[in-house]
């Protein structure tokens, strides 16, 4: 296996991915259509946006990928930076599963945010998922509050 960094030469592959991904959560038909926003939105975030993304090759197929996003806000006592980071869309193909893949990607962007001096890395757990990142050091949070717009 090859895990590495994405890069804007692996765009359509790092789209593949993870529409392939969003399928799998979503429960969606291998030939549902995604809306062209989303594609355009997904595209020009992996782009531009200020995230790391990580690939995990077996040959030239990619099997597993996951994103960390950054955002700053205001520094404060626990934050003094304002740099923080949010890990998402961590997958890894149903093939290749409990191989310990997931695991070495989402170390790969701890050391990406800790290299970007983020102070804080937050995250939306599956209750699949909860384990692993309980065994890297997360742990259950009940400090946010959200409104949907």
């Amino acid at each position: 296996m090859d895990i590495r960094i994405a890069t804007s030469k692996d765009i359509d592959t790092l789209m593949d991915i993870r529409l392939e991904m969003l399928r799998v959560v979503n429960h969606m038909e291998e030939d549902e259509p995604f809306s062209e926003q989303l594609l355009e939105c997904s595209k020009d975030y992996f782009l531009n946006g200020n995230q790391t993304t990580c690939l995990v090759f077996d040959g030239d197929k990619a099997v597993g990928c996951a994103s960390i996003s950054y955002i700053e806000v205001m520094p404060t006592y626990s934050h003094p930076t304002g740099k923080r980071a949010h890990l998402m869309n961590v997958y890894t193909n149903k093939n290749y599963q409990r191989q310990g893949i997931a695991k070495q990607m989402v170390n790969l962007l701890i050391d990406d945010a800790k290299e970007k001096h983020a102070t804080e890395i937050s995250l939306d757990a599956t209750d699949e998922g909860r384990p692993l990142y309980e065994k890297l050091g997360f742990k259950a949070s009940e400090e946010c509050m959200v409104m949907s717009i």
